[in-house]
């Protein structure tokens, strides 16, 4: 079993998109599974084996999401998330204004998957090893 505070205390070494591979290596060892991150609030819902499973808390101030979903501005977001240029609270906000509700990561297949409001996908991403 994991605990949310290790999840926390490798979460803090992540200052942009560009240390996102690094981190999920890190979680995926304690045991993590599966997790889904909600823009709305920032609240995290981690999975692991035998059915456990754990929240954390919401982070910030409810967003509103918008309604309908701009994939291209949202990946254009992501991009520039990933090369370093944004932090995490600013990729939030920009997921919000493009109606990204929530983000899944399964270790299984090594992939993040975006999905709107609709709960369609809007981006599956393979995660790199390093």
């Amino acid at each position: 079993m994991f605990t949310l505070e290790q999840i926390k205390t490798a979460h803090a070494k992540v200052k942009s998109g560009a240390d996102f591979p690094a981190y999920i290596q890190e979680i995926k060892a304690f045991g993590v599974t599966y997790y889904e991150a909600f823009v709305a609030d920032g609240r995290i819902v981690y999975f692991g084996e035998n059915n456990f499973q754990i929240t954390a808390p919401a982070k910030y101030e409810p967003l509103l999401l918008a309604d309908v979903c701009n994939a291209e501005q949202f990946k254009a977001d992501l991009l520039a998330h990933q090369q370093g240029q944004t932090n995490y609270q600013t990729f939030c906000n920009d997921c919000a204004k493009s109606g990204i509700e929530k983000w899944a990561v399964c270790f299984e297949k090594m992939t993040c998957t975006y999905f709107d409001k609709a709960n369609h996908e809007i981006l599956i991403e393979q995660i790199p090893s390093k």
